[in-house]
């Protein structure tokens, strides 16, 4: 089994790669390296790579080493690791985004691993870690890198899993380190592989093979495994082998900035060593924040291109010491509920707080019901019960429980279980469960495998969240003992008439437990202590301030200006030509912050037309969000303009009162009927009841006799038509909407698609933001494609998807990697990319761009075409315009 856990590519390539020059010899240490330019597609400063053999005195290291821009311009630096099993390879593409944000980036593959050599020492500081020291010491004598004083660079380090623990174990080792940014690491590798005194047999054998063998590693680990292996249980030896080369070991050294990303989906480095780690560094004085994000070594959804945004303004704020780079919250969660319509996956939303809650906030006593049970350890451990499988099918599972749908196993006669009366609320469980029992063996040690089910009202389906459970080893248990039980940390809603049962199993697929038969009797001391975090918010985000209060406050903040004389310069005049236009943007551009190189936006034009309903696409990143700020005057672009109806857009600007606006939802009292809600609402604007349109705007939503019912009975396809009801009171000319069809049902999203389409057909203009391809392409006149913050294509749908410089070419086979790029480099093709049917080749426009000239190229590199026509689908046309990259 791959542990590796590289940056997710879809099978597109990034585009020709063009050799500037080869065989640059570079002597490095005792290395040599070549060098070449990559052409980016967006358009940015081409990036420069450097790959180099760097002899560290007990290993020699491939390296990477990628810069862009002005090569006499000094920049902080970066270290990317790799996952365990990995190599530089798998980190490649955020080295080179971060090398044109404006940073010196060094990858390498780790000893073992890729064409790196020496032995596998689990980030032994005499190993792994002494060669990050070197490569640091590398970087400082590099001219282009910002040096803090002789021999110390502006230096941050980041990276997954194995990478993550080498970067925190660097920090304490090495004060030149700044900053850092591990994700889904651990803090103690005996902990994370000995829980509680159990050995987490299935991890640890897929850490050796993933290695490559025994023989691979050092001669001390090899021994360590087999020795732990063959008994079943670890020894004092082995923990302490294992803690010397974990971050524990310098924990009260590792003072930098810290952005921790820890996955819910892990039986391997679970939230409880994050949390460790978390309070660890916090103590030391410095500042962290702690993403608890939705996949990890169990698989699910990483979050890539969210985490890695954070990544880059983590390392923006404490390396560029860009102050107004936004490192988001201290704590922040993503949740699950509901299926993705589109895909079937798992929706998600984040719920933040300012302060990290840790694994015990906001305790609440759960009674649990049940005698004193007395159940079997079978001979030989089996058959095991199962709660996931570690590194084999965890990422379907979580997704399932995450679902509501229960798949684990507990065999009867072979576990106890205790169980709550039905919950008269709604609530959260965030954090570690904790529970006391009373546990006797008939033998000298009993081991146990706690977990906490979230069960039915009709008892037919229980659910694990997370798949995850706590192992524990009782010593000395023939007389009885008491013992306080955590459960797994977990984030994970209980809803109203459901209950809660505690099992007890004597097996689990993934973990060693005695071969020996014996009997476990348990029973409890106490009741179930769920932490609930109070602090973190699950409720439907409200609107942001400016929307309820956007007429008023924008004349009070225009006063302001005027009398504090901030802001002198005098408003454009508004332009006659365009009094029709609902909108027009030219050459709008926007810097994350002004003595930035980097664009959030840049150089986007584009007009929008009565009755349009225009769909703003791009993948993360793509300055959409950014772009929908500008236009409501929240922020000012660095250059261009943006015009509404010829009027120039400024905060407190008249013409915004033309302008309705839904984000994210709205933030009702429940106690209210909804037309109570849109009433109090008007009232807050100031403006005259006539104005507000209620009855017309109420009847584009379609509530009905909803309309008269509190909004806390309301479904949440309910709510989401009642805040674009409120966004369309006062019947703005221009109705902005931000992911409207969010948490909606196939048939919720119908009816949403139809409330735009009418609200559009009275010659009003409609913009929409969202990630729903298939729907967009339903629902929208016409579409503004963006990518990294550029204007790729805009026009209507229906040119744009059926365009004729973009060609699906039907394959007989597949076709290999190299070959696609062969095809991206021809004459007249702009890209050549991966689809379901075959291959999305768009054409550049030049004399050499026709189906009549590509047909022979393709037979000539032997691709095995089996047809050739223009594109029909949205997903197709939206993938070939980003090159492929959704993250």
């Amino acid at each position: 089994m791959d542990l590796r856990l590289p940056r997710p590519r879809m099978s597109v390539p990034r585009g020709p790669r063009r050799l500037i020059a080869a065989a640059a010899a570079v002597a490095v240490l005792a290395g040599v390296g070549t060098w070449s330019a990559v052409a980016s597609e967006d358009e940015g400063p081409a990036v420069r790579r450097t790959d180099r053999m760097v002899d560290t005195g007990g290993a020699r290291i491939d390296t990477s080493y990628f810069t862009a821009g002005d090569p006499d311009t000094k920049r902080p630096a970066i270290l990317i690791g790799h996952g365990f099993g990995g190599s530089k390879a798998d980190v490649r593409e955020q080295a080179e985004d971060l090398a044109q944000d404006g940073y010196a980036v060094l990858t390498w593959s780790a000893r073992s691993f890729g064409k790196s050599t020496g032995k596998i020492g689990l980030n032994d500081p005499k190993g792994e870690v002494a060669d990050a020291r070197k490569l640091i010491d590398w970087l400082a004598t590099r001219p282009e890198v910002q040096l803090d004083k002789d021999g110390d660079p502006r230096v941050g380090m980041t990276g997954a899993s194995y990478a993550g623990a080498v970067s925190l174990l660097t920090a304490g080792y090495d004060r030149r380190v700044d900053a850092i940014a591990p994700q889904i690491t651990y803090w103690n590798l005996a902990d994370a592989l000995f829980p509680d005194g159990v050995f987490k047999k299935l991890w640890a054998g897929l850490f050796i093979n993933t290695g490559g063998g025994c023989e691979k590693f050092e001669k001390r680990l090899c021994a360590m495994y087999e020795r732990v292996a063959e008994a079943g249980k670890p020894d004092a030896q082995a923990r302490k082998l294992l803690a010397e080369r974990s971050p524990v070991a310098v924990g009260d050294r590792i003072k930098v900035p810290t952005y921790l990303a820890q996955g819910q989906t892990d039986s391997l480095f679970p939230l409880g060593q994050g949390d460790a780690i978390a309070k660890a560094v916090r103590a030391n004085g410095a500042p962290v924040s702690v993403d608890w994000i939705a996949g990890g070594h169990d698989g699910g959804d990483r979050e890539q291109g969210r985490v890695e945004g954070r990544v880059n303004d983590w390392f923006d704020r404490y390396l560029k010491d860009d102050k107004s780079a936004d490192t988001g919250p201290a704590f922040r969660v993503t949740r699950t509920g509901g299926v993705d319509s589109t895909d079937g996956a798992a929706r998600k939303r984040g719920a933040s707080a300012d302060a990290y809650p840790g694994l015990e906030s906001g305790t609440r006593a759960v009674p649990l019901r049940g005698r004193e049970q007395t159940f079997d350890n079978p001979a030989g451990a089996s058959p095991p019960a199962i709660s996931g499988l570690p590194g084999v099918g965890g990422s379907r599972l979580s997704q399932f429980a995450s679902l509501g749908v229960g798949i684990s196993v507990d065999f009867p006669g072979q576990f106890a279980k205790f169980d709550s009366a039905p919950v008269r609320d709604d609530f959260r469980i965030t954090g570690t469960p904790t529970v006391r029992a009373h546990v006797k063996s008939s033998g000298d040690d009993a081991v146990l495998f706690a977990k906490v089910y979230d069960v039915s009202p009709d008892g037919k389906q229980q659910v694990l969240p997370s798949q995850l459970v706590s192992p524990v080893r009782i010593t000395d248990a023939r007389q009885g003992k008491d013992v306080e039980l955590r459960l797994p940390a977990v984030d994970h809603k209980v809803q109203k008439g459901h209950h809660l049962r505690l099992a007890l199993s004597s097996t689990d697929f993934g973990y060693a437990s005695p071969y020996a038969p014996a009997k476990y009797t348990v029973s409890l001391k106490g009741d179930l202590k769920v932490p609930t975090a109070p602090g973190v918010d699950t409720a439907a985000a409200p609107l942001p301030a400016w929307v309820w209060w956007l007429p008023a406050a924008g004349a009070v903040l225009a006063l302001g200006l005027l009398v504090t004389a901030r802001r002198r310069t005098t408003a454009p005049a508004p332009d006659p030509a365009l009094a029709e236009v609902p909108l027009q943007i030219t050459d709008l551009s926007k810097r994350y912050a002004k003595s930035s190189d980097r664009y959030a936006v840049r150089d986007v034009s584009f007009t929008v037309e009565k009755g349009q309903v225009l769909g703003l696409l791009g993948p993360n990143g793509a300055g959409k969000t950014t772009t929908l700020r500008m236009l409501m005057g929240l922020i000012r672009p660095d250059a261009g303009g943006i015009r509404v109806f010829g009027q120039a857009i400024r905060p407190g600007a008249p013409v915004l009162s033309r302008v309705g606006a839904f984000v994210e939802g709205a933030g009702f009292l429940p106690h209210l009927s909804g037309r109570e809600n849109l009433e109090l609402y008007w009232k807050a604007t100031g403006r005259p009841a006539e104005d507000a349109h209620l009855d017309e705007a109420l009847q584009i939503a379609g509530l009905g006799d909803a309309l008269a019912r509190a909004v806390r009975t309301y479904s949440q396809g309910m709510r989401q038509r009642l805040a674009i009801a409120q966004a369309m009171l006062g019947l703005p000319d221009l109705l902005i909407l931000d992911e409207p069809t969010n948490g909606l049902d196939p048939p919720q999203i119908r009816e949403m698609r139809e409330v735009m389409i009418r609200y559009a057909r009275g010659g009003r203009t409609v913009i929409v933001s969202s990630h729903l391809l298939a729907e967009v392409e339903q629902s929208c006149t016409h579409l503004v494609v963006m990518d990294r913050g550029r204007l790729v294509q805009a026009g209507p749908v229906a040119d744009i998807v059926g365009s004729g410089d973009t060609l699906l070419v039907g394959l007989a086979e597949d076709i290999p990697d190299p070959l696609v790029e062969k095809v991206a480099a021809l004459p007249g093709v702009a890209s050549a990319v991966r689809a379901d049917d075959g291959l999305l080749v768009r054409l550049d426009g030049t004399e050499h761009a026709s189906a009549v000239r590509l047909l022979p190229e393709l037979v000539r590199l032997d691709v095995p075409v089996e047809s050739m026509g223009p594109h029909r689908r949205l997903e197709d046309a939206f993938l070939t315009l980003i090159g492929g990259t959704t993250a």
